[in-house]
């Protein structure tokens, strides 16, 4: 008897994959281009950079080029234009509700804006998986999606959000939004969250110091990251750093270091955030260093989402002074003590806006947070690829790296706002042209028409 995959059956034919990678053996050579590499090097000028397949080869002076490396390679001159790594947003939320239609949009939007890579802080994995794989072999436009399945204490589950992603089950038993107590099984629970395609565990809401590290150390264990909230109620920032979390979000929270209250759910916290703001910063400046100075020390990243606060409603009026007062001072700090902070954004800008929401947490994080652009590339690009754990790979111009790029018409350096300036997004070494994404908004030809 023949095997099926040996006889070619009607109907078998795969989907299209007009924005598949490319493959080995489809080699271009950028060429004269500005070079920022994602480490927070200076630009370096007149440089070539090589891709065959989906990986990066070679990373030259121009002039050092070869005729083996030309030969037969597609050109592209890119002489007054700047080349930098893709960027990365590490705090998405594509399926909190799930509705596929936006969904492939806003990929999109990201991948023709830049973004090569997200991290899913949870949601409809059912969703999440399918998108994935659509955007990792090409069927649809996008970044590559890192997704993150949650746990949470019992007492989160009557949230509604968790009823919009579980639909067809129960909140709190659908193995990418599980309920944890100190009874749960958490071998078999991690790796029910593995099975749902998730790279990462999301320790969010209601849970103590003592369960979180049992539920990071099992997490390890099965080779997953775990990505948290810097506080997850009643568990405190030092709780969860201690508790060996390679990922923190929200730098708000970590105020809460400071603040002399402890609530017993995360839906607690807001009645005490004037009162923690205020405490924080009538602390000394230097107050914080402990606890961030314990995440240097453990390479705990700091997923910073610092223009999220503006969206967060508060009361008393002054609150929201003191919340953008509080997140400066956190990430001075951060930055002081040397902990790689990650750019988040944890929003998307509404669909009739050209560029995703990632471009305007970056002009927050110079503008109003006062970090150098040089440092917010860095964040956005190698401090992304830690966040994913996915440094090795991604997040800066190396040889051995994936041809993940992006090419814009001026230098970030100078004005990051240069980053919305953007030529062409290369993902896994296939081009993916602006002007493309451009005319298709205006109603002109589809773009993933070019070969």
């Amino acid at each position: 008897m023949t095997d099926r995959d040996e006889r070619p059956v009607a109907g078998d034919d795969p989907a299209p994959t007009p924005f598949a990678p490319a493959a080995p053996g489809e080699v271009t050579v950028y060429r004269d281009v500005s070079l920022i590499d994602g480490t927070g090097a200076p630009v370096r000028r007149a440089m070539a950079v090589v891709t065959d397949g989906a990986m990066i080869r070679k990373v030259v002076p121009d002039t050092e080029l070869g005729a083996s490396d030309l030969d037969g390679a597609e050109v592209v001159d890119l002489a007054g234009a700047f080349l930098l790594p893709g960027l990365i947003d590490t705090h998405q939320h594509l399926s909190t509700p799930p509705n596929r239609r936006r969904a492939e949009e806003t990929m999109r939007r990201q991948l023709y804006g830049g973004v090569t890579a997200i991290r899913e802080m949870a949601g409809d994995l059912r969703q999440m998986a399918d998108l994935e794989r659509a955007a990792l072999i090409g069927e649809i436009p996008g970044p590559d999606v890192h997704n993150a399945a949650l746990m949470a204490g019992q007492s989160f589950f009557d949230d509604p959000r968790t009823w919009q992603v579980t639909q067809g089950t129960t909140p709190g038993t659908a193995p990418w939004m599980q309920a944890i107590g100190e009874d749960t099984d958490l071998v078999t629970a991690v790796a029910r969250a593995r099975g749902t395609g998730a790279v990462a565990i999301k320790v969010y809401a209601d849970l103590g110091a003592s369960l979180i590290a049992r539920i990071t150390a099992e997490a390890h264990r099965q080779g997953m990251r775990v990505w948290a909230h810097g506080s997850v109620f009643p568990a405190l920032p030092g709780d969860v750093v201690a508790a060996g979390v390679d990922v923190v979000s929200h730098v708000h929270m970590l105020a809460y270091e400071l603040a002399g209250v402890r609530p017993d759910t995360y839906r607690g916290q807001r009645a005490h955030l004037a009162q923690v703001y205020r405490r924080f910063l009538d602390a000394p400046v230097d107050a914080i260093d402990v606890l961030l100075g314990e995440m240097r020390r453990r390479g705990t990243v700091l997923d910073a989402t610092a223009s999220v606060v503006g969206r967060i409603p508060l009361s008393p009026p002054d609150a929201a002074g003191m919340a953008r007062d509080v997140v400066r001072r956190l990430i001075d700090r951060a930055r002081h003590v040397g902990v790689e902070i990650c750019a988040g954004t944890d929003y998307e800008t509404p669909p009739d806006d050209p560029y995703p929401s990632l471009h305007d947490e970056l002009d927050h994080l110079v503008h109003a947070m006062g970090m150098p652009p040089r440092e917010v590339v860095r964040a956005a690009t190698l401090a992304g690829a830690a966040a994913l754990g996915q440094r090795a790979t991604t997040g800066s111009v190396e040889a051995g790296k994936l041809a993940n790029l992006v090419v814009v018409a001026a230098d970030p350096y100078e004005d990051i706002g240069h980053l919305r300036r953007i030529i062409t997004t290369v993902k896994r070494g296939r081009r993916h042209d602006r002007a493309d994404y451009d005319r298709s908004r205006a109603g002109g030809v589809e773009e993933g028409t070019r070969a």
